[in-house]
């Protein structure tokens, strides 16, 4: 049975102009500890379709599965990381955010401390756990951001974009750590993104959607050795690969995925 089933998933909106659809008829699987990438232009419907699964949205049409379950409403089985900086509480420090999730489900003060300095420790932040996120840069916030969500164990990851608004340096290194810590915990990973290299050099299989309603155009998988090198030839054959899929002209500069 696959880890997560997606089956038939629509959402439709009703707007004063009239229903707009969002996700149209969305189907795919994802294996257990399999890490995932969705890909797509903007107002594919790929955060939607995330914060379908997420429980946050209920889809019109469709049905999504973990672990056999359906889905009905979020969950501890999902931890998420969004983009922006402010899902961070600004009056906790980062131990303090981390152990939010374990405090949830009522585990111990002694008990959660130590779970929270590991995952801190998992994302090489064990000499921060008493600063407040606006101590902290974009990167190091979002690494507080992974390791509370990781911190209370849950079965899939999604991330909606968690390093777009990050500078590039500071993004390959989170793409480094991100890759370094999914081999350490081996998670279920469902990520969202518009950049192409960022999706090659983490995932096992990419989703690409088509926009206007968005779709689920064809699903590509990502065959090659960890870690990747991003200036292989092999590397960047795959960008091309998607690039074309994505209706984009593959003699650009990858990042031209980004747009």
């Amino acid at each position: 049975m696959p880890h997560i089933e997606i089956r038939d998933v629509s959402l439709v909106y009703d707007t004063p102009a009239g229903q707009v659809v969002g996700v149209d008829s969305a189907s795919f699987n994802i294996e257990e500890s399999e890490f995932l990438c969705i890909v797509g232009p903007s107002g594919c419907g790929k955060s939607t379709l995330l914060n379908i699964i997420a429980g946050f949205l209920s889809p019109t049409g469709g049905e999504i599965k973990i672990a056999g379950k359906a889905v009905t409403g979020s969950g501890m089985d999902r931890g998420v990381v969004f983009q922006d900086f402010a899902q961070l509480f600004p009056w906790r420090t980062a131990l303090g955010n981390v152990v939010f999730g374990l405090e949830m489900k009522g585990v111990g003060k002694e008990e959660r401390e130590a779970i929270a300095r590991k995952q801190l420790q998992l994302v090489k932040l064990e000499k921060f756990t008493n600063s407040y996120p606006h101590h902290l840069s974009g990167g190091m916030q979002q690494r507080v951001a992974i390791a509370r969500a990781l911190a209370y164990n849950p079965a899939v990851l999604l991330m909606d974009e968690p390093f777009a608004a990050l500078d590039a340096l500071t993004r390959d290194d989170m793409q480094r750590l991100l890759a370094d810590v999914w081999r350490e915990t081996r998670k279920t990973v469902i990520y969202v993104t518009h950049n192409v290299a960022e999706a090659v050099y983490l995932a096992d299989r990419v989703v690409v959607m088509s926009p206007h309603p968005g779709r689920v155009k064809v699903e590509v998988p990502i065959d090659l050795p960890r870690p990747r090198d991003p200036l292989s030839v092999e590397f960047l054959d795959h960008q091309k690969q998607l690039l074309h899929h994505l209706g984009q002209d593959a003699h650009r500069e990858p990042e031209m995925a980004e747009a």
